[in-house]
């Protein structure tokens, strides 16, 4: 904060922005949140704010950090009573949104490291429900740890199951104080996942069998899908917006408006968590496989088409691909006659899906590069885009001409040499970009490329050969009846006139 901005207070329960009315101290605590992020602080929150400001709810949140370097945001919060600004800018449905509002939902931020007590305590909290938690992929895993009376356990599913065993002996396995999880990390059946986590930490640690029966048929584990941009701290906005809001906020965060949870249970939990009967885009379903896939194929497709086709042509990021002309109409193709035909559901629901994807592209607020959407492309293409080129091929026995073609400028982007310790590829421009994958991935592509240079095969060879890669497809490709000519008719094109559209 500079000199003239110095007489701006940060932001408390005194600051005059603040609405008047419940401070989410005056409501019980409903939610135990695991995460301290900016992820939850733009979703879940925001969620919980809005069924509050509706009066459906009525809860607030004891939050706490999973991991010890989460004791910054820990200690802000407490120092801000609790509140952040959350800022929600973008398109909807055709509309530009750009709101701003102080969210009050936690009652209080405990320190597990330091208060390890007092976070234990609240499994006594006979108003608690939920568990809610973002801890990312790498938090929730099973790593075989020790429990020891008074000392905090960092994994996440260890400390879940030292949390729920002490709820376990409070109220002597009653029925019904049993917990809903909620996991949002980004895992398919994260709520499976977790629950066998604690069951196996139950049977390292050898606790009682009543417990882990009361863990297993008293608590609910609820496998769920999230999906919302969350830019976090607008740092370049930060000083002219404290300046014209008279207060400072060092937990501000940034959304767009599209938000979306798919969770697998019965929709009578809304009545427990309104975010449904709240207005919310909120899904309580018997399955979340038709959510995942058309996120996968649709949304992280899209972004695995564009990455390796647009950095080659020298574009930063996705609001300049969707600004450009020819690459916005590729899209738009790619999408509405190869990606959809190829999925097994209602075609005007999924061009409606489409249609969102591509307005939460053009997000000006969203400043989203390529460089980091197109690490590890090529397991990413396995996953994302490789479906939809079989699908596709199985229903209208040719090819996709969009996937192919997203398909040679991967293989062209991976034309690489190592620089001091980088792997270095050339833009059709002339520019160098980096390529992150597995090592072994991106030597197995130099190398051919080499050879393709060297004069040892030809581009046919070239590509045949990365075909039958069965290591980084799962399967050979060149069963594919025309895909090799195909992409070594894009190849030549780019190779020769340094362009793809």
């Amino acid at each position: 904060m500079n000199k003239n901005q110095s007489h701006v207070k940060s932001l408390s329960k005194e600051t005059g922005a603040v609405q008047i009315g419940h401070m989410m101290q005056d409501y019980p605590v409903k939610v135990l949140q695991i995460g301290e992020g900016n992820f939850l602080r733009g979703f879940f929150d925001w969620m919980i704010s809005e069924c509050n400001k509706q009066g459906h709810f009525q809860g607030s949140i004891v939050v706490t950090q999973p991991r010890p370097t989460g004791k910054g945001k820990i200690e802000k919060l407490k120092q801000q009573d609790g509140l952040y600004t959350l800022m929600i800018r973008g398109f909807q449905n055709g509309e530009k949104v750009d709101n701003k509002e102080i969210i009050s939902v936690f009652s209080k931020a405990i320190d597990p490291y330091e208060e390890w007590d007092e976070f234990l305590a609240l499994s006594q909290n006979p108003t608690l429900e939920f568990v809610v938690s973002n801890t990312t992929e790498a938090g929730l895993k099973y790593q075989p740890i020790p429990w020891e009376e008074g000392v905090p356990i960092e994994s996440f599913p260890g400390r879940l199951t030292a949390f729920l065993y002490q709820r376990y002996l409070y109220f002597n396995g009653e029925t019904e104080k049993g917990l809903i999880m909620l996991p949002c990390e980004l895992l398919e059946r994260n709520g499976d996942m977790l629950k066998q986590c604690v069951l196996q930490h139950s049977r390292d640690w050898e606790l009682p069998k009543s417990f882990m029966d009361w863990v297993d048929q008293n608590n609910l584990f609820l496998n769920s899908l999230v999906d919302r941009i969350v830019t976090g701290f607008p740092a370049k906005e930060a000083e002219e917006l404290f300046a014209s809001w008279e207060y400072e906020d060092s937990l501000l965060n940034t959304a767009e408006p599209y938000h979306l949870w798919a969770i697998e249970g019965d929709p009578s939990f809304d009545q427990r968590l309104p975010l449904k009967q709240s207005g919310l885009n909120v899904h309580w379903v018997k399955d979340l496989v038709p959510y995942q896939m058309r996120k996968v194929r649709i949304l992280n497709g899209s972004h695995t088409l564009m990455a390796p086709l647009g950095i080659l042509s020298g574009l930063e990021e996705v609001k300049q691909v969707i600004d450009h002309p020819d690459f916005n109409r590729f899209l738009r193709q790619a999408i509405k006659e190869e990606i959809i035909p190829s999925l097994p559901f209602d075609r005007n629901e999924m061009i409606i899906y489409g249609e969102s994807v591509m307005e939460r592209f053009m997000n000006p607020f969203v400043h989203h590069r390529l460089a980091d959407i197109s690490l590890n492309s090529v397991s990413k293409f396995k996953v994302r885009l490789l479906p939809t080129l079989e699908d596709y091929f199985e229903k209208k026995d040719r090819l996709p001409v969009c996937v192919v073609r997203a398909f040679a400028g991967l293989i062209r982007f991976y034309k690489v040499q190592k620089v001091k310790g980088n792997y270095v590829g050339e833009s059709f421009g002339g520019e160098e970009y980096v390529v992150k994958d597995d090592v072994k991935t991106i030597e197995f592509f130099k190398e051919q490329w080499l050879r393709y240079e060297a004069e040892e095969i030809s581009l046919k060879q070239l590509v045949e050969t990365l075909l039958g890669n069965q290591h980084l497809w799962g399967k050979d490709l060149n069963k594919f009846t025309a895909l090799v000519d195909e992409l070594c008719y894009h190849l030549e094109v780019m190779l020769r006139n340094n362009k793809v559209m």
